[in-house]
């Protein structure tokens, strides 16, 4: 029998196999590379998109937020037109109350009464005046709470002075304007 040496052959063998081995190696490395290198550009790519989302959620929002401030201005604006209205719808309401408050009040003074000062915050009224003796302030006192539109009066100060042989008295008295309710009109 012939002697044949395999080992140069099994030899040429193994460096192709290693050889074949380190070629498979560096294609799969550089596929890995390539893949991770497209994934790494896509997840670039949808961060981008949704940045430029981001982008135009926020300027979206800023005009959003601006139209809400010109809402709010014009609120506050519409606020304060209706206050205005209310304001002169009572202005109108309430004008004939001073005509009307005149004629209470004339309709009221007995005779010897005279009214030096009248005073007016809100429905409280102050009158300053002088009578010819405590019994007409005491009248006068009497004729306004008979009325309707005139209630609750308050004597505050009564003084007496004599003058030349006469005698007067000087006073204050506080009451309050009403509006009477009409025929079936509730309490509110």
């Amino acid at each position: 029998m012939a002697h044949i040496n395999l080992l140069p052959w099994r030899e040429e063998l193994r460096k192709e196999k290693q050889k074949e081995f380190g070629i498979r190696i560096g294609a799969f490395a550089v596929l890995a590379v390539v893949v991770v290198g497209v994934v790494h550009i896509y997840h670039v790519n949808l961060i981008a998109y949704q940045q430029s989302r981001n982008k135009f959620l926020e300027t979206k929002i800023t005009d959003l937020d601006k139209k809400i401030k010109e809402i709010e201005a014009l609120e506050k604006e519409r606020q304060r037109l209706i206050d205005r209205i209310r304001a002169i719808e009572s202005l109108q309401s309430n004008r004939p109350l001073v005509v009307r408050f005149f004629d209470e009040l004339i309709a009221s003074l007995p005779e010897g009464v005279s009214v030096t000062k009248v005073e007016q915050q809100g429905d409280g009224i102050t009158i300053n005046g002088e009578a010819q003796s405590n019994a007409r302030v005491s009248s006068f006192m009497r004729n306004l709470e008979s009325s309707e539109w005139l209630k609750d009066p308050q004597l505050d100060i009564i003084q007496s002075k004599s003058t030349s042989g006469t005698h007067i008295s000087s006073f204050t008295l506080r009451f309050k304007q009403v509006i009477p309710k009409a025929e079936g009109e509730e309490d509110a």
